[in-house]
Protein backbone atom coordinates (compact mmCIF):
# COMPACT_ATOMS: atom_id res chain seq x y z
CA UNK A 1 0.00 0.00 0.00
CA UNK A 2 1.06 3.62 -0.53
CA UNK A 3 2.44 5.20 2.63
CA UNK A 4 2.95 8.85 1.72
CA UNK A 5 0.93 11.48 -0.13
CA UNK A 6 1.40 11.12 -3.88
CA UNK A 7 2.74 7.60 -3.70
CA UNK A 8 0.88 4.85 -5.49
CA UNK A 9 1.06 1.12 -5.06
CA UNK A 10 -0.13 -1.97 -6.91
CA UNK A 11 -0.19 -5.41 -5.38
CA UNK A 12 -1.09 -8.61 -7.23
CA UNK A 13 -2.70 -10.68 -4.50
CA UNK A 14 -3.64 -13.64 -6.68
CA UNK A 15 -0.68 -16.05 -6.90
CA UNK A 16 -1.66 -17.50 -10.26
CA UNK A 17 -2.10 -14.06 -11.80
CA UNK A 18 1.22 -12.91 -10.35
CA UNK A 19 3.00 -15.81 -12.05
CA UNK A 20 1.23 -15.15 -15.35
CA UNK A 21 2.05 -11.45 -15.22
CA UNK A 22 5.76 -11.91 -14.50
CA UNK A 23 6.84 -12.49 -18.14
CA UNK A 24 4.89 -9.42 -19.25
CA UNK A 25 6.51 -7.34 -16.52
CA UNK A 26 9.86 -8.52 -17.83
CA UNK A 27 8.85 -7.67 -21.39
CA UNK A 28 7.83 -4.10 -20.50
CA UNK A 29 11.02 -3.57 -18.51
CA UNK A 30 13.22 -4.98 -21.27
CA UNK A 31 11.44 -2.81 -23.85
CA UNK A 32 11.98 0.26 -21.64
CA UNK A 33 8.28 0.93 -22.21
CA UNK A 34 7.73 3.11 -19.12
CA UNK A 35 10.64 5.46 -19.73
CA UNK A 36 9.84 5.66 -23.45
CA UNK A 37 6.25 6.54 -22.57
CA UNK A 38 7.46 9.30 -20.28
CA UNK A 39 9.67 10.68 -23.05
CA UNK A 40 6.58 10.57 -25.33
CA UNK A 41 7.90 7.94 -27.74
CA UNK A 42 5.04 7.61 -30.23
CA UNK A 43 6.41 4.36 -31.70
CA UNK A 44 5.43 2.23 -28.67
CA UNK A 45 2.17 0.97 -30.21
CA UNK A 46 3.29 0.12 -33.72
CA UNK A 47 3.40 1.89 -37.04
CA UNK A 48 -0.38 2.12 -37.51
CA UNK A 49 -0.74 4.05 -34.24
CA UNK A 50 2.18 6.43 -34.69
CA UNK A 51 0.31 9.37 -36.20
CA UNK A 52 -2.31 9.42 -33.44
CA UNK A 53 0.14 8.71 -30.63
CA UNK A 54 2.37 11.54 -31.79
CA UNK A 55 -0.31 14.07 -30.82
CA UNK A 56 -1.67 12.34 -27.70
CA UNK A 57 1.18 11.98 -25.21
CA UNK A 58 1.47 15.35 -23.45
CA UNK A 59 -0.45 13.94 -20.47
CA UNK A 60 2.77 12.43 -19.14
CA UNK A 61 4.03 15.90 -18.12
CA UNK A 62 0.81 17.67 -17.13
CA UNK A 63 1.88 17.79 -13.47
CA UNK A 64 4.42 20.36 -14.71
CA UNK A 65 2.81 21.98 -17.75
CA UNK A 66 -0.56 22.64 -16.08
CA UNK A 67 0.98 24.76 -13.31
CA UNK A 68 0.35 28.13 -15.03
CA UNK A 69 -3.38 27.39 -14.92
CA UNK A 70 -3.47 27.49 -11.13
CA UNK A 71 -3.09 31.26 -10.74
CA UNK A 72 -5.62 31.88 -13.52
CA UNK A 73 -8.18 29.61 -11.90
CA UNK A 74 -7.66 31.16 -8.47
CA UNK A 75 -8.01 34.68 -9.89
CA UNK A 76 -11.23 33.88 -11.72
CA UNK A 77 -12.71 32.13 -8.69
CA UNK A 78 -11.94 35.15 -6.49
CA UNK A 79 -13.45 37.45 -9.09
CA UNK A 80 -16.64 35.42 -9.30
CA UNK A 81 -16.94 35.12 -5.52
CA UNK A 82 -16.58 38.87 -5.18
CA UNK A 83 -19.64 39.17 -7.42
CA UNK A 84 -21.59 36.65 -5.36
CA UNK A 85 -21.24 33.89 -7.95
CA UNK A 86 -20.49 30.65 -6.12
CA UNK A 87 -22.67 28.02 -7.81
CA UNK A 88 -20.75 26.14 -10.50
CA UNK A 89 -22.50 24.12 -13.22
CA UNK A 90 -20.35 22.00 -15.53
CA UNK A 91 -21.69 21.19 -18.99
CA UNK A 92 -19.45 18.50 -20.40
CA UNK A 93 -19.37 14.87 -21.50
CA UNK A 94 -16.92 12.01 -21.01
CA UNK A 95 -13.42 13.25 -20.32
CA UNK A 96 -14.78 16.76 -19.78
CA UNK A 97 -16.95 15.74 -16.83
CA UNK A 98 -15.81 12.47 -15.25
CA UNK A 99 -12.56 13.73 -13.72
CA UNK A 100 -14.05 16.96 -12.31
CA UNK A 101 -16.85 14.94 -10.72
CA UNK A 102 -14.34 12.65 -8.97
CA UNK A 103 -12.12 15.56 -7.94
CA UNK A 104 -14.91 17.64 -6.41
CA UNK A 105 -16.72 14.71 -4.79
CA UNK A 106 -13.48 13.56 -3.17
CA UNK A 107 -12.76 17.11 -2.00
CA UNK A 108 -16.30 17.51 -0.69
CA UNK A 109 -17.07 20.65 -2.70
CA UNK A 110 -20.29 21.16 -4.71
CA UNK A 111 -20.28 20.89 -8.49
CA UNK A 112 -23.41 20.39 -10.59
CA UNK A 113 -22.46 18.13 -13.48
CA UNK A 114 -24.61 18.08 -16.61
CA UNK A 115 -23.55 15.10 -18.72
CA UNK A 116 -27.07 14.26 -19.79
CA UNK A 117 -29.78 15.06 -22.28
CA UNK A 118 -32.52 14.22 -19.78
CA UNK A 119 -34.91 17.20 -19.60
CA UNK A 120 -35.69 16.65 -15.93
CA UNK A 121 -32.07 16.69 -14.84
CA UNK A 122 -31.34 19.81 -16.88
CA UNK A 123 -34.50 21.48 -15.52
CA UNK A 124 -33.29 20.83 -11.97
CA UNK A 125 -30.00 22.56 -12.74
CA UNK A 126 -31.88 25.49 -14.28
CA UNK A 127 -34.09 25.76 -11.21
CA UNK A 128 -31.14 26.71 -9.01
CA UNK A 129 -30.26 30.32 -8.20
CA UNK A 130 -29.10 31.69 -11.55
CA UNK A 131 -28.00 34.93 -9.85
CA UNK A 132 -25.25 32.88 -8.17
CA UNK A 133 -24.46 30.60 -11.13
CA UNK A 134 -21.54 30.30 -13.51
CA UNK A 135 -21.61 27.65 -16.24
CA UNK A 136 -18.41 25.99 -17.41
CA UNK A 137 -18.96 24.79 -20.98
CA UNK A 138 -16.34 22.14 -21.57
CA UNK A 139 -15.76 20.39 -24.91
CA UNK A 140 -12.51 19.30 -26.53
CA UNK A 141 -13.95 19.18 -30.03
CA UNK A 142 -16.12 22.24 -29.44
CA UNK A 143 -19.03 20.55 -31.17
CA UNK A 144 -20.33 18.04 -28.63
CA UNK A 145 -24.10 18.06 -29.19
CA UNK A 146 -25.08 17.57 -25.54
CA UNK A 147 -22.78 20.36 -24.34
CA UNK A 148 -23.81 22.72 -27.11
CA UNK A 149 -27.44 22.13 -26.15
CA UNK A 150 -26.69 22.95 -22.50
CA UNK A 151 -24.88 26.13 -23.54
CA UNK A 152 -27.83 27.30 -25.62
CA UNK A 153 -30.35 26.49 -22.90
CA UNK A 154 -28.43 28.24 -20.12
CA UNK A 155 -27.65 31.27 -22.26
CA UNK A 156 -31.37 31.69 -22.94
CA UNK A 157 -32.20 31.18 -19.26
CA UNK A 158 -29.69 33.83 -18.15
CA UNK A 159 -31.03 36.34 -20.66
CA UNK A 160 -34.61 35.62 -19.57
CA UNK A 161 -33.59 36.57 -16.03
CA UNK A 162 -31.98 39.79 -17.21
CA UNK A 163 -28.47 38.41 -16.68
CA UNK A 164 -25.78 38.94 -19.30
CA UNK A 165 -25.14 35.35 -20.42
CA UNK A 166 -21.63 36.11 -21.62
CA UNK A 167 -20.58 37.14 -18.12
CA UNK A 168 -21.71 33.79 -16.72
CA UNK A 169 -20.22 31.33 -19.21
CA UNK A 170 -16.65 30.05 -18.98
CA UNK A 171 -15.36 27.90 -21.83
CA UNK A 172 -12.78 25.11 -21.79
CA UNK A 173 -11.85 23.81 -25.23
CA UNK A 174 -9.00 23.05 -27.58
CA UNK A 175 -7.37 25.91 -29.50
CA UNK A 176 -9.15 26.68 -32.74
CA UNK A 177 -12.29 24.69 -31.97
CA UNK A 178 -15.74 25.94 -33.08
CA UNK A 179 -16.54 26.63 -29.43
CA UNK A 180 -13.55 28.91 -29.06
CA UNK A 181 -14.61 30.79 -32.17
CA UNK A 182 -18.07 31.64 -30.79
CA UNK A 183 -16.92 32.28 -27.21
CA UNK A 184 -15.47 35.74 -27.83
CA UNK A 185 -18.13 37.37 -25.66
CA UNK A 186 -17.90 34.90 -22.80
CA UNK A 187 -16.41 35.49 -19.36
CA UNK A 188 -13.26 33.47 -19.98
CA UNK A 189 -11.88 30.92 -22.43
CA UNK A 190 -9.35 28.39 -21.20
CA UNK A 191 -7.40 26.61 -23.91
CA UNK A 192 -6.60 23.00 -23.09
CA UNK A 193 -3.53 21.14 -24.31
CA UNK A 194 -4.52 19.81 -27.75
CA UNK A 195 -2.00 16.97 -27.49
CA UNK A 196 -3.98 15.21 -24.77
CA UNK A 197 -6.99 13.01 -25.51
CA UNK A 198 -10.18 13.51 -23.54
CA UNK A 199 -9.91 10.42 -21.35
CA UNK A 200 -6.32 11.34 -20.37
CA UNK A 201 -7.26 14.96 -19.59
CA UNK A 202 -7.85 14.85 -15.81
CA UNK A 203 -4.90 17.13 -15.11
CA UNK A 204 -5.54 19.53 -18.00
CA UNK A 205 -7.84 22.55 -18.00
CA UNK A 206 -10.75 20.12 -18.50
CA UNK A 207 -10.20 18.63 -15.06
CA UNK A 208 -8.70 21.59 -13.23
CA UNK A 209 -10.85 24.58 -14.25
CA UNK A 210 -14.31 23.41 -13.10
CA UNK A 211 -12.83 21.67 -10.05
CA UNK A 212 -10.82 24.71 -9.01
CA UNK A 213 -13.73 27.11 -9.55
CA UNK A 214 -15.85 24.83 -7.35
CA UNK A 215 -13.26 25.05 -4.56
CA UNK A 216 -11.13 21.90 -4.89
CA UNK A 217 -7.40 22.16 -4.17
CA UNK A 218 -6.18 21.46 -7.68
CA UNK A 219 -2.61 22.52 -6.86
CA UNK A 220 -2.44 19.59 -4.44
CA UNK A 221 -3.68 17.33 -7.20
CA UNK A 222 -0.74 18.31 -9.41
CA UNK A 223 1.62 17.87 -6.46
CA UNK A 224 0.32 14.34 -5.93
CA UNK A 225 0.85 13.47 -9.57
CA UNK A 226 4.33 14.98 -9.53
CA UNK A 227 5.25 12.91 -6.46
CA UNK A 228 4.57 9.66 -8.30
CA UNK A 229 5.69 10.62 -11.82
CA UNK A 230 9.31 9.51 -11.36
CA UNK A 231 8.28 6.10 -10.04
CA UNK A 232 5.93 5.51 -12.95
CA UNK A 233 8.63 6.38 -15.48
CA UNK A 234 11.11 3.80 -14.23
CA UNK A 235 11.87 0.63 -16.19
CA UNK A 236 11.59 -1.52 -13.11
CA UNK A 237 9.66 -4.61 -12.09
CA UNK A 238 8.53 -2.58 -9.08
CA UNK A 239 6.90 0.14 -11.19
CA UNK A 240 3.20 0.05 -10.15
CA UNK A 241 2.00 0.94 -13.65
CA UNK A 242 4.05 -1.88 -15.17
CA UNK A 243 2.61 -4.31 -12.62
CA UNK A 244 -0.98 -3.20 -13.24
CA UNK A 245 -0.64 -3.28 -17.05
CA UNK A 246 0.95 -6.74 -16.91
CA UNK A 247 -1.69 -8.12 -14.55
CA UNK A 248 -4.61 -6.88 -16.65
CA UNK A 249 -3.01 -8.09 -19.88
CA UNK A 250 -2.09 -11.51 -18.47
CA UNK A 251 -5.65 -11.98 -17.22
CA UNK A 252 -6.97 -10.94 -20.63
CA UNK A 253 -4.72 -13.49 -22.34
CA UNK A 254 -6.46 -16.33 -20.52
CA UNK A 255 -9.97 -15.00 -21.14
CA UNK A 256 -10.52 -12.68 -18.18
CA UNK A 257 -11.27 -9.60 -20.26
CA UNK A 258 -13.54 -8.01 -17.64
CA UNK A 259 -11.99 -5.78 -14.98
CA UNK A 260 -14.33 -5.52 -12.00
CA UNK A 261 -13.70 -2.32 -10.05
CA UNK A 262 -14.78 -1.88 -6.44
CA UNK A 263 -13.79 0.78 -3.94
CA UNK A 264 -12.55 -0.87 -0.76
CA UNK A 265 -11.83 2.22 1.32
CA UNK A 266 -9.61 4.35 -0.92
CA UNK A 267 -10.94 7.67 0.31
CA UNK A 268 -11.58 8.60 -3.34
CA UNK A 269 -15.20 9.08 -4.41
CA UNK A 270 -16.31 7.64 -7.74
CA UNK A 271 -12.89 6.74 -9.12
CA UNK A 272 -14.26 3.68 -10.91
CA UNK A 273 -16.49 5.82 -13.13
CA UNK A 274 -13.45 7.76 -14.35
CA UNK A 275 -11.31 4.65 -14.82
CA UNK A 276 -14.18 3.01 -16.70
CA UNK A 277 -13.92 5.47 -19.58
CA UNK A 278 -10.13 5.41 -19.62
CA UNK A 279 -9.87 1.63 -19.84
CA UNK A 280 -12.90 0.86 -22.02
CA UNK A 281 -12.35 3.55 -24.62
CA UNK A 282 -8.58 3.04 -24.75
CA UNK A 283 -8.58 -0.74 -25.12
CA UNK A 284 -11.98 -1.77 -26.53
CA UNK A 285 -11.33 -2.02 -30.25
CA UNK A 286 -10.43 -4.46 -33.02
CA UNK A 287 -12.48 -7.15 -31.30
CA UNK A 288 -10.40 -7.12 -28.14
CA UNK A 289 -9.97 -5.05 -24.99
CA UNK A 290 -10.67 -4.78 -21.28
CA UNK A 291 -14.25 -4.19 -20.14
CA UNK A 292 -14.47 -2.31 -16.82
CA UNK A 293 -17.38 -3.39 -14.61
CA UNK A 294 -17.92 -0.79 -11.88
CA UNK A 295 -19.71 -2.31 -8.89
CA UNK A 296 -21.21 -1.01 -5.67
CA UNK A 297 -18.60 -2.39 -3.27
CA UNK A 298 -16.44 -5.41 -2.47
CA UNK A 299 -19.45 -7.54 -1.52
CA UNK A 300 -21.31 -6.78 -4.75
CA UNK A 301 -22.10 -9.51 -7.27
CA UNK A 302 -19.42 -9.56 -9.94
CA UNK A 303 -16.59 -8.68 -7.56
CA UNK A 304 -16.96 -11.02 -4.61
CA UNK A 305 -17.83 -13.90 -6.96
CA UNK A 306 -15.73 -12.95 -10.01
CA UNK A 307 -15.42 -15.94 -12.32
CA UNK A 308 -12.84 -17.02 -14.86
CA UNK A 309 -13.78 -14.20 -17.21
CA UNK A 310 -13.06 -11.38 -14.75
CA UNK A 311 -10.36 -9.90 -12.53
CA UNK A 312 -11.39 -8.21 -9.29
CA UNK A 313 -9.39 -4.98 -9.00
CA UNK A 314 -9.74 -2.98 -5.80
CA UNK A 315 -9.47 0.78 -5.53
CA UNK A 316 -7.93 0.36 -2.11
CA UNK A 317 -6.89 -2.89 -0.39
CA UNK A 318 -8.03 -6.39 -1.38
CA UNK A 319 -9.12 -7.99 -4.62
CA UNK A 320 -7.02 -10.08 -6.96
CA UNK A 321 -5.21 -6.80 -7.65
CA UNK A 322 -5.15 -3.79 -5.33
CA UNK A 323 -4.36 -0.22 -6.35
CA UNK A 324 -3.91 2.63 -3.91
CA UNK A 325 -2.66 6.15 -3.58
CA UNK A 326 -3.69 9.80 -3.64
CA UNK A 327 -6.13 10.97 -6.31
CA UNK A 328 -3.52 12.79 -8.41
CA UNK A 329 -1.22 9.79 -8.21
CA UNK A 330 -4.01 7.37 -9.09
CA UNK A 331 -4.97 9.38 -12.16
CA UNK A 332 -1.41 9.09 -13.45
CA UNK A 333 -1.02 5.43 -12.42
CA UNK A 334 -4.08 4.29 -14.34
CA UNK A 335 -3.18 6.42 -17.38
CA UNK A 336 0.29 4.88 -17.54
CA UNK A 337 -1.02 1.37 -16.93
CA UNK A 338 -3.73 1.70 -19.59
CA UNK A 339 -1.29 2.99 -22.21
CA UNK A 340 1.15 0.17 -21.39
CA UNK A 341 -1.65 -2.39 -21.51
CA UNK A 342 -2.43 -1.09 -25.00
CA UNK A 343 1.08 -2.06 -26.06
CA UNK A 344 0.69 -5.54 -24.63
CA UNK A 345 -2.75 -5.97 -26.25
CA UNK A 346 -1.45 -4.78 -29.60
CA UNK A 347 -3.88 -1.88 -30.02
CA UNK A 348 -3.73 1.91 -30.25
CA UNK A 349 -4.89 3.23 -26.86
CA UNK A 350 -5.48 6.76 -28.15
CA UNK A 351 -8.13 6.40 -30.85
CA UNK A 352 -11.87 5.64 -30.60
CA UNK A 353 -12.83 4.34 -34.05
CA UNK A 354 -16.33 3.14 -33.15
CA UNK A 355 -17.68 6.12 -31.18
CA UNK A 356 -18.77 8.12 -34.21
CA UNK A 357 -21.18 5.44 -35.47
CA UNK A 358 -23.74 6.06 -32.71
CA UNK A 359 -23.43 9.84 -33.16
CA UNK A 360 -24.13 9.51 -36.88
CA UNK A 361 -27.17 7.33 -36.22
CA UNK A 362 -28.54 9.83 -33.69
CA UNK A 363 -28.01 12.73 -36.10
CA UNK A 364 -29.88 10.85 -38.81
CA UNK A 365 -32.81 10.35 -36.46
CA UNK A 366 -32.79 14.04 -35.50
CA UNK A 367 -32.97 14.91 -39.19
CA UNK A 368 -36.01 12.64 -39.51
CA UNK A 369 -37.60 12.34 -36.04
CA UNK A 370 -40.49 10.18 -37.29
CA UNK A 371 -37.99 7.35 -37.77
CA UNK A 372 -37.36 7.24 -34.02
CA UNK A 373 -40.27 4.85 -33.88
CA UNK A 374 -38.49 2.61 -36.35
CA UNK A 375 -37.62 0.03 -33.69
CA UNK A 376 -41.37 -0.57 -33.34
CA UNK A 377 -43.37 -1.13 -30.16
CA UNK A 378 -43.51 -4.86 -29.68
CA UNK A 379 -46.08 -4.74 -26.91
CA UNK A 380 -47.10 -3.05 -23.68
CA UNK A 381 -46.49 -4.71 -20.30
CA UNK A 382 -47.94 -2.53 -17.53
CA UNK A 383 -46.19 0.85 -17.56
CA UNK A 384 -43.47 -0.41 -19.94
CA UNK A 385 -43.41 -0.37 -23.73
CA UNK A 386 -41.22 -3.27 -24.84
CA UNK A 387 -39.33 -2.62 -28.09
CA UNK A 388 -37.29 -5.12 -30.06
CA UNK A 389 -38.52 -8.36 -28.50
CA UNK A 390 -38.36 -11.39 -30.83
CA UNK A 391 -41.49 -12.60 -32.58
CA UNK A 392 -43.70 -14.68 -30.32
CA UNK A 393 -42.56 -12.98 -27.12
CA UNK A 394 -45.51 -11.30 -25.45
CA UNK A 395 -44.46 -10.51 -21.87
CA UNK A 396 -41.70 -8.50 -20.23
CA UNK A 397 -40.37 -11.48 -18.31
CA UNK A 398 -40.12 -13.49 -21.53
CA UNK A 399 -38.32 -10.64 -23.27
CA UNK A 400 -35.82 -10.33 -20.42
CA UNK A 401 -35.38 -14.10 -20.33
CA UNK A 402 -34.61 -14.21 -24.06
CA UNK A 403 -32.18 -11.27 -23.81
CA UNK A 404 -30.17 -12.63 -20.90
CA UNK A 405 -30.32 -16.15 -22.32
CA UNK A 406 -28.76 -14.95 -25.58
CA UNK A 407 -25.52 -13.98 -23.83
CA UNK A 408 -22.74 -16.59 -24.14
CA UNK A 409 -21.42 -18.31 -21.03
CA UNK A 410 -18.78 -15.67 -20.41
CA UNK A 411 -20.57 -12.75 -22.01
CA UNK A 412 -21.91 -9.66 -20.28
CA UNK A 413 -25.07 -7.61 -19.86
CA UNK A 414 -24.96 -3.85 -20.36
CA UNK A 415 -27.77 -1.86 -18.75
CA UNK A 416 -28.10 1.54 -20.41
CA UNK A 417 -30.41 3.95 -18.61
CA UNK A 418 -31.37 7.05 -20.62
CA UNK A 419 -32.96 8.64 -17.58
CA UNK A 420 -32.36 11.28 -14.92
CA UNK A 421 -29.48 9.92 -12.85
CA UNK A 422 -30.60 11.94 -9.84
CA UNK A 423 -34.40 11.60 -9.85
CA UNK A 424 -34.25 8.09 -11.33
CA UNK A 425 -31.24 6.96 -9.32
CA UNK A 426 -33.05 3.78 -8.24
CA UNK A 427 -32.45 2.42 -11.76
CA UNK A 428 -28.92 1.58 -10.64
CA UNK A 429 -30.28 -1.36 -8.63
CA UNK A 430 -30.80 -3.15 -11.93
CA UNK A 431 -27.08 -3.88 -12.21
CA UNK A 432 -26.64 -6.00 -9.07
CA UNK A 433 -30.05 -7.60 -9.50
CA UNK A 434 -29.31 -8.77 -13.04
CA UNK A 435 -25.80 -9.89 -12.07
CA UNK A 436 -27.20 -11.89 -9.16
CA UNK A 437 -29.98 -13.48 -11.19
CA UNK A 438 -27.89 -14.41 -14.22
CA UNK A 439 -24.36 -14.89 -12.92
CA UNK A 440 -23.14 -12.71 -15.79
CA UNK A 441 -20.86 -9.72 -15.42
CA UNK A 442 -23.20 -6.73 -15.67
CA UNK A 443 -22.38 -3.10 -16.35
CA UNK A 444 -24.56 -0.05 -15.77
CA UNK A 445 -24.32 3.21 -17.66
CA UNK A 446 -26.34 6.40 -17.66
CA UNK A 447 -27.16 7.44 -21.21
CA UNK A 448 -25.89 9.25 -23.09
CA UNK A 449 -22.80 9.68 -20.95
CA UNK A 450 -21.72 6.05 -21.38
CA UNK A 451 -21.62 6.67 -25.16
CA UNK A 452 -18.52 8.77 -24.44
CA UNK A 453 -17.10 5.97 -22.30
CA UNK A 454 -17.96 2.27 -22.62
CA UNK A 455 -19.77 2.98 -25.89
CA UNK A 456 -16.49 2.40 -27.75
CA UNK A 457 -16.02 -1.02 -26.16
CA UNK A 458 -19.60 -2.10 -26.90
CA UNK A 459 -18.97 -1.71 -30.62
CA UNK A 460 -15.24 -2.34 -30.88
CA UNK A 461 -14.40 -4.73 -28.05
CA UNK A 462 -15.23 -8.37 -27.46
CA UNK A 463 -18.60 -9.00 -29.13
CA UNK A 464 -20.18 -11.01 -26.32
CA UNK A 465 -22.50 -8.41 -24.81
CA UNK A 466 -26.28 -8.10 -24.70
CA UNK A 467 -27.88 -4.71 -24.19
CA UNK A 468 -30.83 -3.58 -22.09
CA UNK A 469 -31.82 0.00 -22.89
CA UNK A 470 -34.13 1.90 -20.53
CA UNK A 471 -35.81 5.04 -21.86
CA UNK A 472 -38.80 6.93 -20.53
CA UNK A 473 -41.24 9.74 -21.16
CA UNK A 474 -40.10 12.93 -19.41
CA UNK A 475 -42.67 14.81 -17.34
CA UNK A 476 -41.69 18.01 -19.12
CA UNK A 477 -39.42 18.68 -22.07
CA UNK A 478 -37.03 21.51 -22.91
CA UNK A 479 -36.59 22.94 -26.39
CA UNK A 480 -33.01 23.55 -27.50
CA UNK A 481 -32.82 27.17 -28.69
CA UNK A 482 -32.22 27.57 -32.43
CA UNK A 483 -32.33 23.82 -32.95
CA UNK A 484 -35.24 21.82 -34.42
CA UNK A 485 -35.40 19.40 -31.50
CA UNK A 486 -35.95 19.23 -27.77
CA UNK A 487 -33.81 17.47 -25.19
CA UNK A 488 -36.36 14.66 -25.00
CA UNK A 489 -36.19 14.13 -28.76
CA UNK A 490 -32.37 14.19 -28.65
CA UNK A 491 -32.25 11.75 -25.73
CA UNK A 492 -34.47 9.22 -27.50
CA UNK A 493 -32.55 9.64 -30.77
CA UNK A 494 -29.32 8.83 -28.94
CA UNK A 495 -30.79 5.65 -27.46
CA UNK A 496 -32.44 4.42 -30.65
CA UNK A 497 -29.43 5.36 -32.77
CA UNK A 498 -27.01 3.44 -30.56
CA UNK A 499 -29.41 0.51 -30.51
CA UNK A 500 -29.46 0.48 -34.30
CA UNK A 501 -25.67 0.38 -34.45
CA UNK A 502 -25.49 -2.47 -31.93
CA UNK A 503 -28.20 -4.42 -33.74
CA UNK A 504 -26.24 -3.91 -36.96
CA UNK A 505 -23.37 -5.73 -35.27
CA UNK A 506 -25.73 -8.64 -34.51
CA UNK A 507 -25.82 -7.81 -30.82
CA UNK A 508 -29.10 -8.44 -28.96
CA UNK A 509 -30.78 -5.17 -27.91
CA UNK A 510 -33.99 -4.81 -25.90
CA UNK A 511 -35.41 -1.34 -25.23
CA UNK A 512 -37.87 -0.76 -22.43
CA UNK A 513 -39.66 2.59 -22.58
CA UNK A 514 -41.22 3.66 -19.30
CA UNK A 515 -44.58 5.35 -19.76
CA UNK A 516 -44.33 6.34 -16.09
CA UNK A 517 -40.78 6.35 -14.82
CA UNK A 518 -41.30 5.54 -11.14
CA UNK A 519 -43.98 2.93 -11.80
CA UNK A 520 -42.01 1.50 -14.71
CA UNK A 521 -38.83 1.05 -12.70
CA UNK A 522 -40.77 -0.60 -9.87
CA UNK A 523 -42.47 -2.93 -12.36
CA UNK A 524 -39.14 -3.80 -13.97
CA UNK A 525 -37.46 -4.63 -10.66
CA UNK A 526 -40.45 -6.75 -9.66
CA UNK A 527 -40.31 -8.59 -12.99
CA UNK A 528 -36.61 -9.32 -12.62
CA UNK A 529 -37.49 -11.59 -9.70
CA UNK A 530 -38.98 -13.99 -12.26
CA UNK A 531 -35.92 -14.03 -14.54
CA UNK A 532 -33.52 -16.96 -14.37
CA UNK A 533 -30.65 -18.14 -16.56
Amino acid sequence: MADHPGEVAVTINDERLSEEAAPLVGQLVADRAASRLTSQDHTLWGEAAEAEAAIRLSWTTLHETSRPLLAEIDALRAELRAEGIDRVVLAGMGGSSLAPEVITATAGVPLIVLDTTDPGQVADALAGDLDRTVVVVSSKSGSTVETDSHRRIFAAAFEAEGIDAGSRIVVVTDPGSPLEDLAAGYRRVFQADPNVGGRYSALTAFGLVPSGLAGADVAALLDEAAATAKTLSQDSADNPAVLLAAALSAAHARGAEKVVLADTGSGITGFGDWAEQLVAESTGKEGTGLLPVVVEGPEAPGFADAGEDATAVAIGPGGAVSTSGSLGGMFLLWEYATALAGRLLGINPFDQPDVEAAKKAARALLDNPTEQAGSGQSFLDGPIEVHGAPDGVTTLVEALQVLTGSAPEFGYIAVQAYLDRIADASAAVLRPELARKTGLQTTFGWGPRFLHSTGQYHKGGHQNGVFLQITGYPETDIDVPDRPYSLGVLQLAQAVGDGQVLSGLDRPVLRLHLTDRAAGLAHLVHTLAEVSR
